[in-house]
């Protein structure tokens, strides 16, 4: 491919969204979602074909980075399987304190794009918001629509919880959700309109 052709490809240049914020990160508009007995399944638990009961579930990422790493490469073949279930959230893209800003700022401008993918090939995509430290704050809550749904997971911020809550707070200013579903035991000092998912309940997968 030449680089005439690449600069030409959406694919290659990633660049077919609106961006949001001073560094261009495609926007993830806000879609409606009814939160009743809403249940999640661990995109390491899906397959293709799968029946009906789990279909009427949503699709998470709070694994594991390489059980999903494909998805951004591999869009169009990614989204065959998993455009079978009610609604995705975007992908859980590891933004560790420990890492380079550089590589934090990737993962959160992926996890924008692969969910501006999505619904703009018609799917149900609820963002899902990770920070850092407050450097991070600086493009980790760019990207996406005031006023929706959001998710966020509290699987690895027990350690840090003061952080954690400085991060949390900043993402209710920045971004106002409507509704926030939280993947886990949330704090009791989490404000908000939260809707609580069971962790253990997610891995019930039927079969």
């Amino acid at each position: 491919m030449t680089s005439k052709t690449m600069r030409g490809n959406p694919l290659s240049m990633r660049n077919s969204f609106a961006p949001d914020g001073k560094w261009g990160i495609p926007l993830v508009k806000k879609q409606e979602l009814s939160t009743d007995d809403i249940m999640l399944v661990a995109c390491s638990d899906t397959k293709m074909n799968d029946n009906e009961i789990n279909k009427k579930e949503g699709v998470h990422f709070f694994v594991d980075d390489y059980r999903f790493s494909g998805i951004y490469d591999n869009s169009d073949s990614s989204l065959k399987r998993y455009s079978q279930y009610a609604f995705l959230l975007t992908p859980d893209f590891s933004t560790y304190v420990d890492m380079d800003l550089w590589r934090q700022l990737e993962s959160v401008a992926k996890n924008r794009w692969v969910g501006a993918y999505w619904h703009g090939k018609g799917r149900t995509v609820i963002p899902t918001i990770s920070w850092s430290d407050a450097r991070s704050f600086e493009f980790c809550f760019d990207g996406v629509e005031q006023g929706g749904t959001v998710t966020v997971g509290m699987i690895v911020c027990k350690s840090s919880r003061i952080g954690f809550m400085r991060g949390y707070n900043e993402m209710l200013e920045c971004l106002q959700p409507d509704k926030i579903i939280v993947f886990g035991t949330p704090f009791p000092e989490m404000k908000g309109n939260i809707v609580s998912v069971d962790y253990q309940s997610s891995r019930k997968v039927v079969r």
